[in-house]
């Protein structure tokens, strides 16, 4: 990482979103994103700040830790390389990237790559998703 401003304002940014997410705080995470965010994942398309957040308390109750291996910082991207570590029941390490665009100092996108396979069963095993009838964009 460089010492530049920008690449340091945008690991500030990137980190609190980051760190807010895996402690459940949703409203911290949500400050740090900016206008016309847009959000893609495996399972989630969406274009609000705190749409992609819905359900975090579910997932979160299996998560028992979340290893960063490596974190990139340019002015207006970053991408965080990391594993998170679920509950024995669960049984699943996911490896993540997460590519993030900003702008004026503010998360506008967010791309969150990772293999969704071993998530196919706990997600059937719970049910359908309030908007699963919902295409997804």
């Amino acid at each position: 990482m460089t010492t530049d401003s920008a690449d340091a304002a945008a690991r500030r940014t990137v980190r609190a979103y980051h760190e807010a997410r895996f402690r459940g705080d949703v409203t911290t995470a949500a400050a740090q994103i900016g206008e016309g965010f847009s959000f893609r994942s495996p399972f989630i398309t969406s274009d609000s700040p705190t749409g992609h957040l819905d359900g975090l308390d579910g997932l979160l109750g299996i998560v028992t830790g979340v290893e960063l291996i490596s974190e990139l910082y340019g002015k207006t991207e970053a991408t965080l390389l990391y594993d998170v570590h679920t509950t024995p029941a669960a049984g699943i390490t996911q490896h993540t990237a997460e590519h993030f665009h900003l702008h004026d100092g503010r998360i506008t996108s967010i791309r969150l790559i990772f293999d969704s396979a071993p998530w196919q069963a706990i997600m059937s095993a719970a049910g359908p998703a309030r908007d699963e009838a919902a295409p997804m964009a």
